[in-house]
Order: structure tokens, then sequence, then C-alpha cells
């Protein structure tokens, strides 16, 4: 469902993406070609600054956003979702916050003013707050980075890792055209 914020932004989708009728679009959100919006998704983009203003929710190309994945910003700040990344089940991204291209977030995970760094693997049910990740950092499962966490602990991505992220935004292009070919047969 696409909604309008209370300050009048209807969000911007383009004809090639999927939203599941399920998932609730609402503001200053603009989501680009290919990209997957799963069940009960939400992305709001509603809270204005001091000022009254707000950045928009970006979502890039090829990208998936999947079941139940909250996206939302404190005081309007900015929040992008770079390109053919992926946000797994139940993860919620609240800005300020900068997810960059070729990113897999895992199930149940927090980002939250953070930029997670072209690449990156996070694992499931991990918290990332106020700390950026450099490139292809991986962070194992269960793991929560913060203000003074030593990113020396942590390794880059094994190779098993970024072809499994590959193969996730594979499998959601597929989706993307088997659920756009469905909605023109009904």
């Amino acid at each position: 469902m696409l909604r309008r914020n209370p300050n009048g932004h209807m969000p911007e989708v383009a004809e090639s993406a999927f939203i599941d009728p399920t998932a609730i679009i609402c503001g200053k959100v603009i989501v680009e070609d290919e990209v997957f919006i799963g069940p009960y998704a939400v992305i709001r983009a509603d809270e204005v600054n001091e000022q009254g203003e707000m950045e928009a929710i970006v979502i890039k190309r090829g990208t998936n956003i999947q079941d139940g994945v909250v996206i939302h910003s404190k005081a309007g700040a900015a929040v992008t979702i770079g390109e053919c990344s992926s946000i797994a089940h139940r993860s919620i991204i609240h800005g300020p916050c900068e997810v960059s291209d070729d990113v897999f977030i895992g199930f149940n995970s927090v980002v939250f003013n953070a930029v997670i760094g072209k690449g990156c693997v996070i694992r499931h049910n991990c918290v990332v707050d106020g700390l950026d990740l450099p490139e292809s950092f991986h962070v194992p499962p269960m793991t929560n980075i913060g203000a003074g966490f030593d990113l020396n602990s942590i390794s880059k991505v094994p190779p098993e890792y970024s072809a499994f992220s590959e193969s996730v935004v594979s499998a959601n292009h597929t989706l993307v055209k088997g659920y756009k070919r469905i909605a023109n047969e009904l």
C-alpha cells in the first residue's frame, strides 16, 4: 500500500519494482528499478527535522527488502539502501543510515546511525549502532557493534558469504519478474 505522509509526500516507485500488497510504503520514499519489497515490510518517511524538512528514504536498483523489514528515520534524516543489497526478514534499518551496494543484512538485525560499507555481510541477530563499517566486513551472528567496538576484531567477508549474498539478490530478481507477471494476469 502506498500512502501519503502528513507533509503530503507520496512514494515514487519505479514501474519495474514489485511491492507486495501487504507492504506499507509511506511518504518521501524512492523505490528504484527491479526492487523487491516483500510481505509486511514497512518503509516510512514521515518525520521532519527542526526546520520542518525531511530527506528521502531511497531503495536503489536491484535491492530486495524482505518480509517484515522496517525502514524508518529519526527527525527526517536520510536513509539510503544501495544497489543489489539484501535486507533479510524482520530486520530494522533506522536512519540516519546508509547501506552501500552489495550488502547483506541478515535476519532480525538492527542498523542505526551508521554507514555500512560496500560488500559487507551482517549475519543474523546483529546490532550495528553508531559505528561505520568499512567495505567487505563480515559481522558474525549475534554480534553487537557500537561505540568502543574494535573493528580490527572483524574479518573480511569470506568468499562463500559473498556468493550467498549474490544468490539471494539473484533469487529476488527472479521473484520481481514472477510477481510482476502474476500481477499482470489478474
